[in-house]
């Protein structure tokens, strides 16, 4: 057999860029929880301690809010007054992943990044991560699909009347502080639930992301609709399989020419584990090449671009009344799920 020559890929710089941002990013989310922990704390000690604003960017972890009031601006073309940055957080988002496949999970969700991390643990510490049989696999990944189609079905069969009255209830009004709660006061299967969840994570590449994230889901879907791919030149890859073992959603990379699915999450680890130049790319139409610097700029200018507008058009901010928050918060237990 003829030995095929190559010319050896140049360092790769795109995980050390990618792992930067995503560092960036779940520090950005753990400075806005210290400050709606602090918020909270002024209003549940009735004021005595020092007050702070509440964060809006906590409203990124608000995604049925953000859908529920997304339908809202769309059938009025109204903004919503309850948890307006959680829109824009949300499209910021989806655009995200319509322009750059769904790159939002691998460089910007610190749930992303957390599980990533988790996974990385588990290979260094047992050499490998487990694979779940193929049969099981696709089973287990319609979960996600399914979550996200009873959310939408519900949110579906809602006016508009009805949102609104959801959200400005006792309930919508205060859902980040419920969300809060709920992992403060953490009942028994919920700690359970969440330890299991960190020890799949741990042997099983991005468990949570790949099987059960209803948001990645749906990113994931617009992310079909995506210019970018992984295109694989069939006359020179060297067949070594690198790019395949490194692919976090367990792609069969060197078996196709191009990558359109709605698991890539954009990373770019199968490119950078790829040992000859421009075997593997990531690429558009008519660009051959994207390199990591061009998706990470993307990605400031559509999130701080969409931040920028919300914030200078005053839709950043849900400003309740101060006595609102006084009343509600300190009774937010009492509220049950509508």
């Amino acid at each position: 057999m003829e030995k095929r020559s190559f010319t050896r890929a140049p360092q790769d710089y795109s995980q050390r860029l990618r792992r930067s941002v995503q560092v960036i990013f779940l520090a950005l989310n753990v400075w806005i929880a210290v400050q709606f922990l602090q918020f909270v704390h002024y209003y549940e000690s009735g004021g005595r301690s020092s007050w702070t604003r509440r964060p809006p960017g906590i409203e990124g972890w608000l995604p049925i809010a953000s859908v529920m009031n997304l339908k809202a601006l769309v059938e009025t073309g109204y903004l919503p007054r309850v948890h307006p940055a959680g829109v824009f957080l949300l499209i910021a988002f989806i655009s995200i992943s319509w322009l750059l496949r769904k790159s939002f999970c691998s460089w910007l969700c610190p749930v992303g990044t957390l599980s990533e991390y988790l996974w990385r643990t588990g290979r260094d510490t047992f050499k490998k991560n487990w694979r779940l049989p193929r049969v099981l696999d696709v089973c287990l990944r319609t979960l996600k699909y399914l979550l996200l189609g009873l959310f939408v079905y519900a949110i579906a069969g809602m006016s508009v009347e009805a949102i609104r009255a959801f959200l400005d209830g006792p309930y919508g009004l205060i859902a980040d502080v419920k969300l809060l709660n709920f992992f403060r006061y953490l009942s028994i299967g919920g700690a359970i639930a969440l330890v299991l969840l960190v020890v799949l994570s741990v042997l099983v590449q991005n468990f949570w992301c790949r099987y059960l994230c209803p948001y990645g889901a749906l990113l994931g879907l617009f992310s079909l609709a995506s210019p970018l791919c992984i295109r694989r030149s069939t006359t020179l890859c060297i067949e070594c399989g690198k790019c395949s073992r490194e692919c976090p959603s367990l792609l069969p990379v060197d078996r196709r020419v191009t990558i359109r699915s709605a698991e890539c999450t954009g990373c770019m680890q199968c490119v950078a584990a790829c040992p000859v130049a421009s075997a593997l790319v990531m690429s558009a139409p008519r660009i051959r090449m994207v390199p990591a610097w061009a998706i990470g700029a993307v990605i400031a200018v559509v999130f701080f671009g969409l931040y920028g507008l919300a914030a200078w058009t005053g839709h950043w901010h849900t400003d309740l009344p101060h006595h609102v928050y006084m009343e509600l918060v300190r009774r937010a237990q009492e509220f049950g799920h509508p």
